[in-house]
């Protein structure tokens, strides 16, 4: 007798390997552009924070190494500190005789016969000693410039056969103070005290004032300008800077009498 099998219960069969890869392509061709968009945005959200952080941390070593590079390249550069004693500078101090009234030319004339000789690598400075000093002029109180030393110029050189003969032979210049053949430099002491040492500014400081110097001198005639002596002569007998005043012998009837006058009540003879 023959069974007969019914449809529903035959044994299923295998895909055929190249039947199902068909499928799959099939699939990847139904899909649209906008569904695989959609596909690759939702991978992209389901990416953990962890997965993304190492992306993010191997950025951070490239950043480093700039900065590494930008502080090396600051550390590189090297600035130059001026001493506060300008007898630390290189070179030795030496002082040059001049005409008086002359030393701005003598110093314009030997810093251009050291340029010229290319001596700028031994001839350092040429300067001519100031400071400010307090006059009165026309009655009133003025600050100039006055020349410390009239007639004399400190120059900075290291001293050879060429510096030497370079300074002594320089327009204006009559010779080095000291030995002609060798001069001394000036010593530590000396040069502070004519040039002074730089101090720090500290921050609400008070800016020294200039001295007061007074053009005349003890045993000087001079003329009364204002007053009840005024258009009298008289001989200087005293000057008191801090009061700004003179005791003047003024000769009245023949008689000298010491008058105090103010410094704006006299003039120079």
């Amino acid at each position: 007798m023959t069974l007969e099998i019914p449809e529903s219960q035959e044994t299923p069969t295998e895909a055929v390997p190249e039947q199902a890869a068909a499928a799959d392509v099939a699939e990847g061709a139904e899909a649209s552009p906008e569904e695989a968009a959609a596909a690759d945005v939702a991978e992209v959200a389901e990416a953990s924070p962890e997965e993304a952080a190492p992306a993010e941390v191997a950025e951070a070593p490239e950043a480093d190494a700039d900065v590494e590079e930008d502080s090396t390249e600051d550390a590189d550069v090297v600035v130059p500190v001026t001493p506060a004693s300008p007898y630390d500078l290189p070179g030795g101090w030496y002082v040059v005789h001049s005409y008086s009234g002359y030393e701005k030319k003598v110093k314009a004339n030997l810093e251009t016969r050291v340029k010229s000789m290319h001596l700028e690598d031994r001839v350092f400075d040429v300067v001519i000693p100031m400071e400010e000093v307090v006059e009165f002029k026309a009655g009133r109180k003025v600050t100039v410039q006055r020349k410390k030393f009239p007639g004399y110029i400190l120059v900075r050189l290291y001293m050879d056969d060429d510096t030497w003969y370079a300074v002594r032979n320089t327009p204006g210049v009559t010779g080095f103070v000291g030995s002609a053949s060798k001069p001394t430099p000036l010593s530590r002491r000396e040069v502070e005290r004519i040039l002074g040492v730089r101090e720090e500014e500290e921050p609400g400081a008070e800016k020294k004032e200039p001295t007061f110097k007074p053009a005349w001198e003890v045993g000087e005639t001079i003329r009364v300008v204002e007053g009840p002596f005024a258009d009298f002569n008289g001989v200087i007998e005293d000057i008191n800077v801090d009061q700004s005043k003179v005791r003047v012998l003024v000769d009245i009837f023949g008689r000298e009498t010491p008058v105090e006058l103010n410094f704006d009540q006299i003039l120079k003879y």
